[in-house]
């Protein structure tokens, strides 16, 4: 684990122009100019970052092609790409602090967070999806007497992977070690506002001996480069975690272009339900705070509604509204730190007009809400915990993706699963029960792809993420990850 004194050297750190990495060389070049890459700690230029474009989409995309197309790695020995994806997890491992400060200085996550939730995540994803590398087995169908009937599975051919800003590394891994353990080749992009420590990763994956051109990067706006990835007819399949908008638009262009297959995780607004039984009260606040706060409430499956039952409303609220309290917000470099920074002053100012929308509709601002440390140059909030949030509100329909918690009674459990379902997301949930009968009922009802129970997000690359409704389709973790990443083909023999 980090100490301080190491995490206040490698902060110090010059960080040179970053750019694309196509077909094994580095390139800083932006076609379409330099994006100024500012840190959320302070506001500061850490360095700048090459715009791609069309062309050089293509270009990405037509490397992976003919990687894939020459079998370099994709008629690769499985074993030998299982040795290749080992020795890039153990790499992602030793340059893991490097990797989680780098992080933290382009997106904001507190340090803690980021050092487990980014290297250690990835390294632990790229070592699963290795051991899948030789385990990938056909099937033979029960055919009738003379015929053999033979299931190939087969990779797709070149992936186009988008990834978000918050969590660039382990959502990266969630790609790139299925996409890469079935033999594709993939054209990956980061987000512009935090490219730096995938960038690193994907280095350090070509040092571990990953061939050129099996895993292309190319750095710039998603207006530009995203869109040209879900035009290109060169990429066969999508898989994209980010915002409804743009999933939406990723899906439009693949009708528009080749008909890819796309995969979309799209964020969610989810129902933290607690009961009156709950097994625990202190874990219940400590899981609810945690559940919207830790990153700043940018976490996908975050736990952005509370629903508590009336009869402890008020007591559960109070509780949650001082451990929020508690929570020391500031310099995500700083271990004392327990949330960091907002990523952007876009994504801030949104948090801030969502409280002053929630305000206009009648609900009650209890605890936080405001902008701190403005003086330093950052991004920085208070925790918010809002209560009196009817199904009517925005603040109970949308997601915010910020540190604001929406809070609403319910009296039992059918009016709790009303509650919980009455948005268009279904990504995430969690249930705080001692009632074993009522827990199933509650996973049941919930249209929602996770739910946990008595805990809030404790899940791991073992189990699936995926969600419904508008959160998306298909999932990321697990071995169901890899049948994004396949192709079924079936050969029937007369015997």
């Amino acid at each position: 684990m980090l100490d301080q004194s190491q995490i206040n050297s490698l902060r110090q750190a010059s960080v040179a122009p970053a750019g694309h990495l196509i077909d094994g060389t580095p390139d800083t070049a932006g076609v379409g100019g330099q994006i100024p890459v500012i840190s959320p700690i302070d506001g500061s230029v850490l360095t700048t970052l090459a715009d791609g474009d069309a062309a050089l989409v293509e270009r990405a995309a037509a490397a992976a092609r003919t990687a894939f197309e020459d079998g370099r790695w994709s008629k690769m020995a499985p074993a030998a790409r299982k040795a290749v994806l080992h020795r890039w997890a153990d790499l992602v491992q030793t340059h893991a602090s490097e990797l989680a400060v780098l992080g933290v200085r382009d997106n904001g996550t507190e340090i803690g967070m980021a050092f487990r939730a980014e290297p250690g995540s990835a390294a632990a994803t790229l070592r699963y999806y290795a051991e899948v590398c030789d385990k990938i087995y056909g099937e033979i169908a029960p055919t009738p007497d003379g015929i053999l009937g033979m299931i190939h599975k087969e990779p797709v051919g070149v992936v186009g992977a988008i990834i978000p800003w918050n969590f660039p590394l382990m959502i990266g891994a969630w790609k790139l070690g299925p996409a890469l353990a079935c033999g594709n080749s993939v054209v990956i992009k980061p987000a512009e506002s935090a490219s730096l420590s995938l960038l690193r990763m994907c280095e350090l994956a070509h040092e571990a001996g990953l061939p050129a051109g099996v895993l292309n990067v190319v750095t710039g706006r998603g207006t530009s480069v995203g869109e040209a990835m879900a035009i290109s007819k060169n990429i066969d399949v999508i898989v994209f975690t980010g915002s409804g908008a743009v999933g939406r638009r990723i899906m439009e262009n693949a009708a528009r272009s080749n008909l890819k297959r796309t995969y979309l995780e799209l964020g969610g607004k989810s129902a933290n339900i607690v009961f009156a039984d709950m097994p625990d009260f202190d874990a219940a606040v400590a899981g609810a705070v945690s559940a919207i706060f830790r990153n700043s409430g940018q976490v996908c499956v975050a736990g952005s509604r509370l629903l508590v039952e009336a009869s402890i409303h008020d007591e559960f609220v109070a509780a949650v509204c001082a451990g929020a309290a508690r929570l020391r917000v500031g310099d995500p470099l700083d271990l004392s730190s327990d949330i960091g920074a907002v990523h952007n002053a876009d994504q801030l100012d949104k948090n801030l007009a969502a409280l002053s929308r929630a305000a206009e509709e009648g609900a009650q601002v209890q605890q936080g809400g405001a902008r701190l440390h403005e003086t330093g140059g950052g991004f920085y909030m208070e925790p918010a915990v809002v209560t009196g949030v009817k199904p009517s509100h925005d603040l109970f329909r949308n997601e915010v993706f910020g540190p604001v918690l929406a809070v609403t009674p319910f009296h039992d459990e059918s009016e709790a699963i009303r509650l919980a379902n009455a948005n268009d997301y279904g990504l995430a949930g969690g249930v705080w029960t001692n009632d074993l009968g009522r827990a199933h009922r509650m996973i049941a009802g919930m249209k929602t792809g996770v739910v946990t129970v008595n805990s809030y997000g404790a899940v791991d690359v073992t189990a699936p993420l995926g969600g419904v409704r508008q959160s998306g389709n298909g999932h990321d973790k697990s071995l169901h990850a890899i049948d994004k990443y396949i192709d079924l083909k079936t050969a029937w023999i007369q015997l």
